[in-house]
């Protein structure tokens, strides 16, 4: 922890599995850069990755093991926050069940790098990655995607009547400008060749401000000095939505008629494309487009 007197880092970002259909959520993540730990030991040159271990359980076939390029330990790329060796949560000692006392944190990456129960970390010029999830047949060298998932929406309605719809966005690498929604029928046909349903009625919802309260068991709900993230003169988030981290969306729906209806979600990213592109392979992270049942009443 003397590492931590002066080089200690705060961001909050986004916890989420590569295979999960929902994100675990966000948090305030505080540690100090794993390249402030690697220079102490020294090295001279020849090395191409740094491997890192935590403690799953006993038995080896469960490894939890993950690596990175030694040039994303040593440099961030613009915008982002740094690879680190984290021991709070929102200002918290972190638990053994958040993976503590110690785990790493890559920032835009998808949880399995996040190695829980930190063990050991190994310099080595081996180009090979070492990844558990990789030989799970995972894409581990993936950013986070920009996906929309729903928090509530109603079981059923009255057809004409207004309902509310809320939910929320992961923002990715590619950052978010909308979010959308399209209800449908179940018994109107789906055009045909559109599997991501481009061509369809989609409308946009609204994205919600940046919370006054944050959550997360902080004081007062109020976040901590984070000058990467927040301005520190007004509290407020220098951009929002802001990459790797939620955002909250919000709309009503009206139903023109009784039946059986289809309700989907998804994101319209900074670059223009919607999702699941441009990367809707699922194992490089789930980013389905979501469907819902809503059954409208007379």
């Amino acid at each position: 922890m003397k590492l931590a007197e002066t080089r200690a880092v705060r961001f909050m970002s986004v916890m989420s599995c590569t295979n999960g259909k929902e994100p675990f959520g966000m948090g305030l993540w505080e540690g100090v850069p794993m390249r402030d730990v690697v220079w102490l030991a020294r090295p001279t040159g020849n090395v191409r990755r740094i491997f890192f271990y935590g403690y799953h359980n006993d038995d080896p076939k469960q490894r939890f093991q993950s690596s990175l390029p030694i040039g994303r330990v040593l440099e961030d790329p613009p915008g982002e926050h740094p690879v680190i060796l984290c021991y709070k949560l929102n200002n918290e000692w972190l638990t053994p069940k958040r993976g503590g006392p110690v785990r790493v944190i890559v920032p835009e990456e998808y949880g399995n790098r996040s190695v829980k129960w930190l063990q050991r970390i190994m310099l080595t010029n081996s180009f090979k990655a070492n990844d558990t999830y990789a030989e799970w047949n995972n894409d581990t060298v993936s950013h986070l995607k920009t996906c929309a998932r729903f928090i509530h929406t109603p079981e059923k309605m009255k057809a004409g009547e207004p309902a509310a719809i809320t939910g929320v966005a992961q923002v990715g690498m590619s950052g978010l400008s909308k979010v959308q929604y399209w209800l449908t029928p179940q018994d109107q046909p789906l055009a045909e060749n559109d599997p991501y349903f481009s061509k369809a009625q989609w409308k946009d919802a609204e994205i919600l401000p940046a919370p006054k309260h944050w959550g997360g068991g902080l004081d007062d709900g109020k976040l901590p000095p984070i000058p990467s993230q927040i301005d520190p003169a007004t509290g407020k988030p220098h951009e929002w939505p802001m990459r790797n981290a939620f955002a909250h969306w919000a709309t009503l729906i009206t139903a023109p008629r009784p039946g059986n209806y289809d309700l989907r979600c998804r994101t319209i990213d900074a670059n223009g494309v919607a999702q699941p592109m441009p990367r809707p392979f699922p194992k490089s992270g789930h980013n389905a487009i979501q469907k819902v049942q809503i059954v409208v009443e007379g």
